[in-house]
């Protein structure tokens, strides 16, 4: 598949996999077969042990990512084929290592629910955020309704969803649904940046904050302490809490090798 119609491409860097939405013309919307390719992809990074952290972007300036085509919403033959159909929020959602989204521009419908499934989000100052689906007709199926109000609260959550109106990156920054703002210019370096040092640090500790993290969102508290510890055994069997014990006491930055 060309770029021209639509591609998801992979580039792998010091650790790092960045995993572009190639569509600029389309404003990156995704479709189906975007979608299985990105599925692909996502195997191949998660089965690479030399990646560490995942990047995610949108090719161009104009958008990160403006949700699904809506032509290939309407090709498919029932809503029965509709309902089976691979999700690639979901895709995303399901990724083991610390995902990075880069976002700029439009970040729309099932665009920002492909953000929503990033790990952390920084975004240029010309991103714009909002989830139109209700004004078309319908509900987004990425998880916005399930994970925008664990982020932003309720009524937040309520407000952009029901409305669809979308808002500018600093509302966004201070409803707390991205981590970060950064001018257009330095995005994609300071992504890079916390990609790279995501990517530096013991996988195992990564991907156990995040496990932890998630679980979090889902267990009660009592429970939590219990798999939050569960974590911790776990970094300390792997043994690279001791690369770190002796990168402290020598004054060094710890290597970790695994």
């Amino acid at each position: 598949m060309t770029a021209v119609d639509g591609d998801i491409r992979l580039e792998i860097d010091a650790g790092t996999a960045e995993l572009v939405i190639d569509r600029p013309a389309k404003h990156n919307a995704i479709t189906p077969a975007m979608t299985s390719k990105l599925t692909a992809l996502v195997r191949e990074v998660e089965a690479n042990d030399e990646v560490r952290a995942v990047l995610l972007r949108g090719a161009g300036e104009r958008a990160f990512c403006s949700g699904s085509d809506l032509n290939s919403l309407a090709g498919y033959p029932s809503a029965w084929h509709f309902r089976n159909r691979v999700e690639y929020s979901h895709v995303v959602r399901a990724i083991r290592k610390p995902v990075v989204a880069a976002l700029q521009g439009w970040t729309l419908g099932g665009g920002a629910e492909l953000a929503l499934a990033a790990d952390l989000r920084i975004a240029a100052d010309t991103t714009r955020f909002g989830f139109p689906e209700v004004q078309r007709g319908w509900v987004g199926g990425g998880g916005a309704s399930q994970v925008l109000p664990r982020l932003i609260g309720q009524g937040q959550a309520l407000r952009l969803l029901m409305l669809g109106e979308p808002i500018d990156a600093a509302e966004a920054l201070r409803l707390g649904l991205c981590e970060e703002v950064v001018p257009q210019a330095n995005l994609l370096d300071r992504a890079r940046e916390v990609a790279h040092k995501l990517a530096s640090f013991s996988p195992v500790a990564v991907q156990s904050v995040k496990a932890a993290i998630r679980m979090s969102m889902e267990a009660p508290l009592a429970a939590g302490l219990v798999y939050e510890n569960e974590m911790n055994v776990l970094c300390f069997s792997a043994g690279d809490h001791l690369e770190g014990i002796r990168a402290f006491t020598e004054k060094r930055s710890a290597q970790f090798t695994r």
